[in-house]
């Protein structure tokens, strides 16, 4: 487990929201390690863990794009039947929340990734 900064950036739900944060941050040389997008109504917002959230932070306020920043944990896992009910399990057992969670894995990878915050702001 390994504790990370994530940012959420507030979008319009309308197209090209999400390419233009994307170009701001490709601009700045950012990468993107994790991503989760959502929308409610006309509002939006992305998830994002990069690799420089310092370059993240100025790019997007030079771009006039508003975020908040929070903390996240990442989970390694086998890839394999039954990896996300043990980990949420034992989450479960200590009493912690899970506010959202996004994961990523390829077909035939032996590990996949989970990023998950809580309420307990990464005490998991």
């Amino acid at each position: 487990m390994a504790k990370l900064k994530q940012l959420t950036i507030t979008l319009a739900n309308r197209p090209g929201a999400l390419a233009q944060m994307a170009r701001v941050l490709a601009d700045a040389k950012v990468n993107l390690l994790a991503l989760l997008g959502n929308t409610t109504g006309p509002q939006g917002s992305a998830q994002v863990v990069v690799d420089d959230i310092r370059k993240a932070k100025k790019a997007l306020e030079q771009a006039l794009l508003l975020y908040s920043e929070g903390t996240v944990e990442e989970f390694e896992l086998a890839n394999k039947p039954g990896a996300l009910a043990d980990l949420t399990e034992k989450l479960a057992k200590k009493g912690i929340n899970i506010d959202s969670a996004y994961a990523s894995m390829l077909k035939g990878a032996k590990k996949a990734v989970i990023v998950i915050a809580t309420s307990q702001n990464g005490d998991a």
